[in-house]
Formats: C-alpha cells, sequence, structure tokens
C-alpha cells in the first residue's frame, strides 16, 4: 500500500478539493483506496459521506486494533471520518502519535488497501506530523497569493525536519491551486515561485473553477458535472491525477 498525505499550513488553498479528486480517479482506475480526514473541519468527509466505514480518524491515535467494513455500494473507497476527538489527540507526544499512527496505517494495509489518502489540518500539529511519518508521498496544493508562498517555505522545512524519522518520505511538489489566469498577481507569483522551488514545482495547476465546488458540494468528481465550464476543470483534475498516479508508482 502506498500512502500519500495532502498538506500545507496555510487553509483554503484546495487541499481537501486536491485529495477527494484524486481518490475519485484512483477509485474509477480500479484502485482498492483509503481515505482519513484529519482535518477536524471534515470536509473531505462531507463529501465522501457515502464511503463511511464508522471507522473514525482518532481510532487510529488510541492503539486499539480496528476493521474498515466498506458498505455495500462503496467496495473500492473506504472513509475514515473526521471526529471531534482528533482535537484531543493534539495533547498526545509526538512519538506515541507517530508509533499509534504507523500502526493504524499498516491494518490498513493488512485489509487490502492499495493506496491510503490522508488529508491534513492547515497547521503542522501533532496529527500532521503523525502523518507525515507514517506516509510514502506528501503533495502541496498551494494558492498563489503571498500568505501561501510563506506557508510553502515553512512546510518544505518541516517536510526536512519529518525526513529524520522517516527517510521514505518523498516531497512530490507543489501544485499551483485555484489559479485565475486573468490575475496578473498570480502570474506572478507563479513565476516566483518556479524560480525559487524549479525542482518542486509540478507542471500542471487547477484553475479557479466554480465547477469545483459545485462537485465538492455534490459529493461527485467534477468530471461528473454536466455543465461546459466543468470539461476545463475535469481535464486539469485528471491531468494532475495521472502525474501523482505515476510519480506513487502506482501499478495501473
Amino acid at each position: 500500500m502506498k500512502t500519500l498525505v495532502t498538506a500545507n499550513q496555510k487553509g483554503g488553498v484546495g487541499k481537501t478539493s486536491t485529495l477527494v479528486h484524486l481518490a475519485f480517479d484512483f477509485y474509477e482506475r480500479g484502485k482498492k483506496v483509503a481515505v482519513i480526514d484529519l482535518d477536524t473541519q471534515g470536509n473531505a468527509s462531507y463529501t465522501l459521506q457515502e464511503f463511511r466505514t464508522g471507522v473514525v480518524a482518532s481510532d487510529f491515535f488510541n492503539g486499539d486494533p480496528f476493521d474498515v467494513v466498506n458498505g455495500k455500494d462503496a467496495l473500492g473507497m473506504a472513509l475514515i471520518e473526521s471526529d471531534a476527538a482528533l482535537a484531543n489527540m493534539e495533547t498526545m507526544s509526538l512519538s506515541r502519535a507517530g508509533e499509534c499512527f504507523r500502526a493504524g496505517i499498516a491494518r490498513l494495509a493488512e485489509q487490502g488497501f492499495d493506496v491510503c489518502l490522508i488529508d491534513t489540518a492547515p497547521s503542522l500539529g501533532v496529527s500532521m506530523a503523525a502523518a507525515l511519518i507514517a506516509a510514502d508521498y506528501v503533495l502541496s496544493p498551494i494558492e498563489l497569493e503571498t500568505y501561501s508562498i510563506q506557508g510553502i517555505k515553512k512546510m518544505n522545512a518541516a517536510i526536512t525536519n519529518v525526513r529524520k524519522a522517516n527517510p521514505k518520505l518523498q516531497f512530490l511538489g507543489i501544485v499551483p491551486s485555484k489559479v485565475d489566469a486573468r490575475n496578473p498577481r498570480h502570474g506572478r507569483h507563479l513565476e516566483q515561485l518556479q524560480q525559487a522551488f524549479p525542482q518542486l514545482m509540478l507542471p500542471t495547476t487547477i484553475g479557479l473553477r466554480s465547477s469545483i465546488a459545485d462537485a465538492l458540494a455534490s459529493g461527485v468528481p467534477v468530471w461528473k458535472i454536466k455543465k461546459t465550464a466543468a470539461r476545463k476543470a475535469a481535464k486539469e483534475v485528471r491531468a494532475l491525477a495521472d502525474l501523482v498516479f505515476t510519480k506513487m508508482e502506482l501499478i495501473a
């Protein structure tokens, strides 16, 4: 099983929409996908609610065994949803949280999942750090605004630090999200990022498109939205998913 975390210390950057669309894409490719929602806002849990399993995210931190039982109509996708008890995890020691979370990921692998996708809260707390300690890959969606760019510098430093505990962690890169091609500021910031992080910038962007929000609210991927405006968004999201699928060395 391969494990990917989407992470950014700035909220509202398209992190959850990226993760959810990766989950739908991988699911449609025939992969058995587990999604863990570590963000107490629970946005991924809302969009993927039809794939609920009864297992919640805080279960991964208490050290108890669990079995993920998929719903009869969702045999290839399993949601481990966000729950209120996640807030208590921030008081755990990182060593204990990391140990428990690694054990939880190992149990998922034993239950036959091909890929695990983990959404995180927009802060480098204990739960995000534990997820990075257990993961194979990390992907950072970013909005082309000043605060988001500052957050990437911190995120890059955090990933470098986590590698001391998890040398296998690979930073897949930065994906610009909510890009407004008509906004000169976005163009300048994209150029700045490409100059500052040439090795980390992925060669694909996701535009600022209302059809993506419509899809998330409806619990479906954007390519299921029957609007002409959704076609461009679907093409962009599919291109990103294809790139990530290849970089994660998942077998079609």
